[in-house]
């Protein structure tokens, strides 16, 4: 059987992390994956690949097309269910373009949908620096927002061009936000309650 595959896109601070994980609590056929937090634990793993990956993440920079797609196809292989929801992936054209020609090759992947969770630069801002950031926390999140802002538009005209993409407004409660994906969702796959 197919694995199906859901992208969750979104500003630094959009909160799609967050919503992969509680649709993946309230369905059992479902597993989420957090491309920052795997990406976290190959540093934590202390591999040459993680030493890289650290390189790139302590500057707010994005990690290399290679490390990215190989850690999201290998995480594809081994999950536990048959849909899965990767959040934080892709940031930038080359991922997509490649990662869409693998997907195309492997037919045991389907790319069920992209969902965009959209949030103004305003509302990310005082999601993830608050009152009483640091001034490299601001920089950081300023490279950040400067990244998605240089790619998103490509990112959504890509996803468009093929039907996939799906917009939902993040800025609203986070239970109205899960609620809306869910919908989604449940029209384009069947879901089972966990």
């Amino acid at each position: 059987m197919s694995k199906k595959l859901i992208l969750l896109i979104g500003a630094p601070g959009s909160g799609k992390t967050t919503d992969a994980e509680v649709i993946a609590e309230n369905h059992s056929n479902i597993t989420s994956y957090s491309l920052g937090k795997l990406l976290k634990e190959e540093i934590d793993k202390n591999t040459t690949t993680g030493k890289i990956t650290n390189d790139y993440l302590s500057k707010g920079d994005l990690v290399p097309t290679a490390i990215a797609i190989d850690i999201i196809c290998e995480t594809v292989q081994k999950s536990p269910t048959d849909i899965i929801l990767i959040d934080g992936f892709p940031r930038k054209e080359k991922q997509m373009k490649i990662f869409g020609d693998l997907v195309n090759e492997v037919s045991r992947v389907d790319l069920i949908s992209v969902i965009e969770v959209r949030v103004s630069e305003t509302v990310a801002r005082e999601r993830v620096l608050g009152e009483d950031a640091s001034e490299e926390s601001r920089e950081i999140f300023n490279h950040q927002m400067a990244i998605y802002k240089e790619t998103i538009d490509h990112i959504e005209e890509f996803y468009n061009h093929d039907g996939l993409l799906k917009v939902i407004d993040g800025e609203r409660d986070k239970e109205v936000v899960v609620a809306e994906i869910d919908t989604f969702l449940k029209s384009k796959v069947a879901l089972e309650p966990a």
